[in-house]
């Protein structure tokens, strides 16, 4: 009979790790750092729970928006996967915001972003928490640039 660290020796050498994951590790609600973005409106938050969205490779991250806080229309370059974790995510697809255009998702509902799909969100009946998967780098491109908080000076 094959031990846990045989059997774990076997299934590590089929394939390299992704960052983050080479170690069993677990990271609690109570332990999210919650920072400032600066692609983000000042109000949201951003977490990154695994791997580095900078770099090449899979990526966690968890968004916060209070509610009230809008996201103008943007895009991404990397594929996505959203999962609500908290309030209601409204999230409309198009180059103008547009609140007849936006879809209500509550809390376990998966949303698959393809890559260059211009969208926007807004926190519209309260704060909301999603967490995305995906491939970096993490990249994100506003429609109209004036909507760009980096360009904000």
């Amino acid at each position: 009979m094959n031990s846990p660290k045989t059997r774990q020796a076997k299934v590590q050498g089929a394939r390299a790790h992704q960052p983050d994951e080479d170690r069993f590790h677990v990271i609690r609600s109570e332990d999210v750092k919650w920072a400032p973005f600066p692609a983000f409106p000042p109000e949201a938050r951003l977490a990154v729970l695994v791997g580095d969205p900078t770099q090449t490779g899979l990526y966690v991250i968890r968004v916060k928006l209070p509610g009230g806080v809008k996201m103008m229309p943007h895009q991404h370059p990397e594929d996505r996967i959203y999962t609500v974790l908290s309030g209601i995510f409204y999230i409309g697809l198009g180059e103008e915001f547009d609140e007849a255009k936006l879809m209500p998702f509550g809390p376990g509902s998966v949303i698959v972003l393809p890559g260059g799909q211009v969208h926007f969100h807004w926190a519209k009946s309260g704060e909301y928490i999603t967490q995305v998967t995906a491939i970096g780098p993490l990249g994100l491109h506003y429609t109209d640039p004036a909507n760009d908080p980096r360009n904000q000076n």
